[in-house]
C-alpha cells in the first residue's frame, strides 16, 4: 500500500505504511493535524474517511493520534488504529523511545555546526504562543534537542533536528531563542522573516517499535527539494 494517497480539499495525503495496527501518512504542510474551531480541513478527519471507505467499515471509525505537527509543518506522521497500537505507542513516546528527526532551515549558522540546545519554554494558552523563561520559572517546561547543521548557503542554513522532547513549537521557540529562526516563521522569527512565507520545518523521519510484535520501524518523509528555500540544498544524501 505505499505511495498510495488521496486528495482532499486541494491537501495530497500520501500514504507512506499501512498494516492492521499503524497508519504511517505524510501530512501536508498548513493543514492540520486534527480538528479545531476553524472548521478547515484536517488530517484525522481525513485519515478517518479514508480507513472507513476503504474497509466498509460501519459506524465510528477509531485512529488514536499520538503525535502532532504544526498547522505550517508537513511531513511523517504514525497513527494508530487500535486501542492497544495507541496505547503502546503513548508508553514510547513518554520514555523517549519514538525517536523524530525534522529538517529545517534556518536564517544564519548555528554554531557550534553540532550541538545541543536546552530551553525552558512556557505556553500562552490564551495566544497559542511559547516563550523561552529562566530556570526555575514554575511555568517553564525543559525542551531538549539535537542539531547538526548539514549545508549553508545564502545566510540559510539546512539543519537536522532530533527532538529529545515533545513541547509544543518547540523547535521553532528554541531556534529562535538561539537566535536563528526557522525562515518562513512569522510566529517567532521577528523581523527575519517577511508575510507569505512558507515555514521550512518539515518531519523527515519517525522510528518506533511495532506496537504488537515489537519490529523496529522507520518512515520518512522528504521536503518539496523542488521548492525555495529546500532547493538551496542536496537532499541525496539525507
Amino acid at each position: 500500500m505505499d505511495a498510495e494517497g488521496m486528495i482532499k480539499d486541494g491537501f495530497q495525503v500520501k500514504i507512506i505504511y499501512e498494516d492492521n495496527h499503524l497508519l504511517a501518512v505524510e501530512k501536508p504542510a498548513d493543514m492540520l493535524s486534527q480538528a479545531d474551531d476553524t472548521g478547515d480541513a484536517d488530517l484525522l478527519t481525513v485519515l478517518k474517511d479514508y480507513v472507513k471507505n476503504k474497509y466498509n467499515k460501519p459506524g465510528n471509525v477509531f485512529l488514536g493520534l499520538v503525535h502532532r505537527l504544526d498547522r505550517p509543518v508537513g511531513g511523517a506522521m504514525v497513527f494508530a488504529k487500535t486501542s492497544k497500537a495507541a496505547s503502546r505507542l503513548s508508553e514510547q513516546i513518554r520514555k523517549g523511545d519514538f525517536g523524530k528527526t525534522y529538517l529545517a532551515v534556518v536564517h544564519g549558522v548555528p554554531t557550534p555546526p553540532r550541538g545541543r540546545l536546552e530551553h525552558y519554554l512556557a505556553k500562552d494558552e490564551r495566544t497559542n504562543t511559547v516563550r523561552a523563561v529562566a530556570y526555575g520559572n514554575a511555568e517553564g517546561k525543559k525542551a531538549v534537542l539535537d542539531y547538526e547543521v548539514l549545508q549553508s548557503e545564502s545566510d540559510l542554513s539546512l539543519v537536522k533536528i532530533n527532538l529529545l522532547t515533545g513541547r509544543p513549537h518547540q523547535i521553532r521557540v528554541q531556534f529562535s531563542a538561539a537566535g536563528h529562526p526557522l525562515y518562513g516563521d512569522a510566529k517567532y522569527g521577528g523581523g527575519a522573516n517577511k508575510p507569505g512565507r512558507r515555514i521550512a520545518l518539515w518531519s523527515l523521519r519517525i522510528a518506533c517499535k511495532h506496537p504488537t510484535n515489537g519490529e523496529d520501524m522507520v518512515f520518512t518523509s522528504k521536503p518539496p527539494v523542488e521548492a525555495y528555500p529546500w532547493n538551496l540544498f542536496n537532499h541525496r544524501n539525507l
